[in-house]
């Protein structure tokens, strides 16, 4: 059975992206989908670059080019939150927005008090996702994709995590976070960009 690694701890991310790739074919065989801890990764990766893709590339090089990363199929994501009244902030710099140790609670009061006053009209947002592969032979893919919505006044929704509340679908208008896990995959920036790469994974091994 073929290892996929994903880049995260982050057990929420962890839990969609087993959800997407459920019916992912390697070979013709399921594949074992890992965390980097579950797969014995331990390491400090810092992300200095300057695109959602370029971070997802340094994540997924340094995992697969750690112990326990040699062999497998090495998955890395970068994904945010954009903003257009705040300048697409907080971008490439979401997860790390007021401190990384910073709850997401404290992250999405700062963001909605800084758009206290504004319109609908004018708090357009997008949530970003870049994925990145490294495969066996050093070969590397990418995807991105978005989902686009607006900021809503207030957090709603305990299904999500991180930005997931004050983020509202169009097409539901309701928050990420009221969405089902069905709905939101389907919809999602990080749902797209995950079967985008599951296609060109299976591709690379039908040849």
């Amino acid at each position: 059975m073929q290892k996929i690694i994903f880049a995260t701890g982050n057990a929420g991310k962890m839990r969609e992206i087993r959800m997407i790739l459920s019916d992912l074919r390697i070979q013709g065989s399921p594949a074992e989908i890992l965390s980097m801890k579950e797969a014995g990764i331990i390491e400090d990766i810092e992300e200095n670059g300057r695109s959602f893709v370029e971070n997802a590339v340094i994540k997924a090089k340094a995992a697969a080019n750690a112990p326990g990363g040699q062999g497998a199929v090495v998955l890395a994501d970068d994904s945010g939150l954009e903003i257009d009244y705040l300048n697409k902030e907080p971008g490439i710099y979401s997860a790390r927005y007021l401190g990384e140790d910073t709850s997401y609670h404290e992250k999405n009061g700062n963001l909605l008090k800084r758009l206290e006053g504004v319109p609908l009209k004018e708090r357009t947002a997008r949530f970003v996702c870049a994925i990145a592969c490294v495969l066996p032979d050093g070969q590397v893919l990418t995807e991105q994709a978005t989902v686009e919505g607006w900021i809503g006044y207030e957090e709603k929704g305990a299904n999500g995590f991180g930005y997931d509340p004050i983020f509202i679908v169009p097409a539901y208008e309701r928050s990420t976070a009221e969405l089902t896990e069905e709905e939101k995959n389907e919809i999602s920036h990080r749902g797209k960009a995950l079967r985008a790469m599951k296609e060109q994974i299976e591709r690379y091994y039908e040849k």
